[in-house]
This record gives C-alpha cells, structure tokens and sequence, in this order.
C-alpha cells in the first residue's frame, strides 16, 4: 500500500534525522527519536548510551519514557514516533507497551530490527491474550525519506555505513514508503470501550 506523504511528517522526519546527526556528533551512534501527538513535539532524543553508560538507553526508549513523563500517562496511544531507523526488537516492545499509534521509520534494519525480523510491532497475539496491557499493532510507515536517512549516515562514518551496509545490517527501500496493511482490529466500539479502559483503569490500577 502506497503511504501518502504529508507535510507535518516531512518536517517531523527532517527532525528525527537532523537528531541523528547530533547523536553522531555526541559520540553516540547516529540514532533519533520524535514523539509527536497532534501537531506538537511532546519529546524528543538522540541515543543515551555512551553517555549515560547504560546499553537499555536507545533514542526511542530515552523519547518514550520522557513523553510519558511529559503527558503524565504511561498510554501513548495518540502519538507517532519517528525513527530515522528501524527500531530494534527492544524498542518495539517499548512501543508496544506504551501503545504508540503510529510508527515512521527510514532505513530498514533486516537483521536486529522489531519489523523485518522480529515482527514484535506487527505480532497481534499479545493484543489478544493481554487487550488490558497491548493495544493492536500501530501502523507503521516504512522506508519514509530513506534516503536522507541514509546520507546522515554516510555523513556520519563513511567507511561504517559501508561495513554495515555490506553486512546487511541496514537497507534501504525503493521508491515510495510503504504502510503495513492495516492489522485484524475488534469493531471500533469495542476498541474505543478497551481504550478508555486501558487509560483509565487498568493502567492506574494494574501498572503502577
């Protein structure tokens, strides 16, 4: 299914990316993270790992956990994240967990990433068993202004990108990005009914 590119998700990307390269300049690898509901930024990150040695702070876990923060909810079910990269198995079940809608993403990651290996964004068996926790699986825009991605990159390390880049580790998609097809969803009274809940008792009472 071809994505419909507009305007705001251009400007948000161009912010994810230009993040990226802060991260490169950090001493960080080259990873950014925004979270947006609506037209507002509600938190952003480059990667935490250097310097806060500390290997769990990847760029989507640090911008998750300062939006939830910000919004005073752990349910983030409003909001996409924008990766310059696709997000690695852990950040996927972060994603997962915090119920981001939407997920937009540039470069592909066929061995370590939560969609082209792992699948954790698009698994719909933990939203079946466990609706209180997990809500269905977000839309995921892939392939998104890959090639800017990819250039921060090579701007970032010539010679790294091309090691990676030999080794498979990142891809880039052609043409257009793609969206997922849109998942098995229960009847929208139902998932509105599930929504309410999960924010306004399950989350306050079972996940403290």
């Amino acid at each position: 299914m071809k994505q419909i590119v507009s305007a705001p998700d251009r400007e948000m990307m161009a912010r994810c990316i230009a993040l990226s390269r802060i991260s490169g300049s950090a001493g960080e690898y080259p990873y950014g993270a925004v979270i947006v509901r609506g037209d507002r930024v509600v938190a952003e990150s480059i990667n935490r790992v250097a310097h806060d040695r500390d290997v769990t702070r990847h760029a989507e876990v640090v911008t998750i956990s300062s939006a939830q923060k910000a919004l005073r909810t752990v349910s983030l079910d409003d909001c996409t994240i924008y990766v310059n990269a696709e997000p690695c198995a852990f950040c996927c079940y972060a994603i997962r967990e915090s119920r981001i809608r939407r997920v937009v993403y540039g470069l592909h990651s066929p061995h370590m990433g939560g969609v082209s290996k792992w699948k954790v964004l698009t698994d719909e068996d933990i939203s079946r068993c466990m609706p209180e926790v997990f809500a269905p699986p977000p839309e995921i825009v892939s392939g998104f202004m890959v090639e800017d991605a990819e250039q921060a990159l090579r701007d970032w390390n010539p010679l790294f990108t091309f090691v990676i880049k030999q080794r498979g580790l990142f891809a880039a998609s052609q043409g257009l990005p793609v969206t997922s097809p849109p998942p098995l969803r229960a009847a929208p009274s139902r998932e509105r009914a599930m929504r309410f809940l999960r924010r306004h008792f399950f989350d306050r009472f079972g996940r403290r």
